[in-house]
């Protein structure tokens, strides 16, 4: 006997496979947010029940509650709604709304502005979800660690390094040679490559003084440890805010898979992770042959 080899467009009885069209999802180029809805989950650190990530008109991020509530059951100070992918203060006049995860977090103590009768029972519901997964061992909670702590690493080689973009400071998730692209690949996945390019000119660490936010009152005169990128052309500035590498820079369309590590900086509420020495030179070993 011959065989016959199975054709991919039909059954084993020979009945035409129906075959779905892939579709290729692409973000529209004025869209003010470039983060996909897979890139905005994650879980609370110390809870573990879900949460919806979004960034705010001045780029920094907001965990929010993934579904939404009636707007009278939320408090005017904790009312939060959507457009275009950006979180914004405040409701938009409709029934619903969203709210931040902290107003909701069982493992936080429930502030008297935020605390409402008509969500006890959501509150006791994430109280719930968050015992079960301690009880199964699949997820455990992180201690709260004071703002005044030391951060990992020393002066030499800051964990969390301040980094100048466009004459904005702004304060890294990780060390610069750790930072990769948040762009999504043709498979799906995100990009592994790593921001800082040696082919490229790359920043310089500097010690610049230490500038207060609008606002604050002035600060001793101290001078911190800076990764200063505002000798670099504009548009590698811009790469480097939007945490692209050279690759995706220069594709537009791709979307993002996470957000952004970028934070930005308080002398005051980040004064933790103030270096006041240059990190050391890393020394490259020879390789044994």
């Amino acid at each position: 006997m011959r065989p016959h080899p199975t054709h991919t467009g039909r059954h084993w009885d020979g009945s035409p496979r129906h075959i779905l069209p892939r579709r290729s999802l692409q973000i529209a180029a004025n869209s003010p947010s470039r983060l996909l809805r897979a890139g905005q989950t994650g879980r609370c650190r110390h809870c573990g029940n879900r949460i919806d990530w979004y960034p705010r008109p001045d780029d920094r991020p907001i965990a929010l509650h993934p579904t939404e509530v009636a707007t009278a059951d939320v408090s005017q100070a904790c009312r939060w709604h959507l457009s275009s992918g950006i979180a914004h203060p405040h409701d938009d006049g409709s029934g619903w709304c969203r709210l931040p995860h902290a107003t909701l977090c069982p493992q936080q103590t429930p502030h008297s502005r935020t605390s409402n009768p008509r969500l006890t029972p959501l509150r006791r519901k994430l109280a719930l979800r968050s015992r079960h997964l301690i009880d199964t061992g699949a997820f455990t909670p992180q201690t709260h660690t004071p703002a005044t702590a030391a951060p990992e690493g020393d002066d030499r080689h800051p964990a969390r390094p301040v980094v100048r973009i466009l004459l904005v400071y702004y304060l890294g998730e990780v060390p610069i040679e750790d930072m990769h692209c948040v762009a999504q690949t043709r498979q799906r996945h995100r990009c592994t490559h790593p921001i800082l390019d040696p082919a490229r000119p790359a920043g310089r660490w500097m010690l610049l003084p230490t500038q207060p936010r609008r606002g604050q009152l002035a600060l001793p005169d101290a001078h911190m440890a800076v990764y200063d990128l505002s000798h670099l052309p504009y548009a590698d500035q811009l790469r480097w805010r939007a945490q692209r590498c050279t690759i995706h820079a220069a594709t537009p369309t791709a979307a993002d898979l996470a957000l952004a590590g970028w934070q930005p900086f308080d002398p005051l509420l980040h004064a933790a992770h103030i270096h006041t020495q240059l990190p050391a030179p890393k020394r490259h070993h020879p390789r044994r042959r």
